[in-house]
């Protein structure tokens, strides 16, 4: 079946989740943390996904706000910056402004241009994702914003991959599934969509039961793959 339907994952595919920190540190005062807010996000990120994968095994779900603040409460006590209450407050805002990736804007007009069906499909909740997408002003590329909360857990559980289906009514060949996440573009391998995985910082391929059909080190040949 021809690729009707193109759904993204959207932190870390569609929005820079490194931005938060980057601008942190840019800001008058924090010129030398510059280092340590590099390793911070890193941390940050992987908490965050970390804690959804747990939040998801043990059945006790929250928001992912929730665990965004959790994981990044972890990470400045690991960079020892726990007792600056200042900088917390600060990088929690920004993540609400993340910035898109330079290449989003364009790649997405192609897509709606060649009548293709666009949306997010992320972890995060409404008002993060609302947040996100009104920032980069992506608002009007996008046919919907479709968040976990509908179905209460995480991906990569099949009842989230179900969102689309139920929302546009399309068959999951149709489905070209985007994520920045190895696993989450495998997992959606194994629920039937067709997957693309954009591997920016050029990891191995997780080891997971199916393996993403596309691996990309950025996001402008989508259009092509979805043609």
């Amino acid at each position: 079946m021809p690729i009707t339907t193109c759904i993204f994952d959207a932190y870390g595919t569609l929005f820079d989740v490194s931005s938060a920190a980057r601008t942190a540190a840019s800001e008058p005062g924090r010129e030398a943390l510059a280092d340590k807010l590099a390793a911070l996000s890193q941390d940050w990120r992987l908490k965050q996904l970390q804690y959804t994968w747990l939040r998801a095994v043990t059945g006790d779900h929250t928001t992912f706000w929730e665990v965004t603040k959790d994981g990044l409460d972890w990470a400045l006590e690991n960079q020892g910056l726990d007792g600056d209450a200042e900088l917390r407050e600060r990088l929690l805002a920004l993540y609400w402004e993340l910035e898109a990736y330079p290449e989003v804007p364009g790649m997405l007009t192609a897509l709606k241009d060649a009548g293709k069906t666009c949306a997010i499909l992320s972890n995060g909740n409404p008002e993060m994702l609302d947040g996100a997408v009104s920032s980069a002003g992506l608002g009007e590329l996008l046919d919907d914003v479709l968040s976990v909360e509908d179905c209460g857990i995480f991906k990569p559980a099949s009842a989230v991959y179900d969102l689309v289906e139920a929302r546009f009514g399309c068959a999951r060949d149709e489905v070209l599934f985007v994520s920045s996440n190895g696993w989450d573009a495998a997992g959606a391998a194994g629920y039937g969509f067709t997957t693309a995985w954009v591997n920016r910082a050029g990891e191995p391929v997780d080891r997971m039961p199916a393996r993403p059909h596309h691996q990309l080190t950025d996001l402008t040949a989508i259009p092509e793959i979805a043609s």
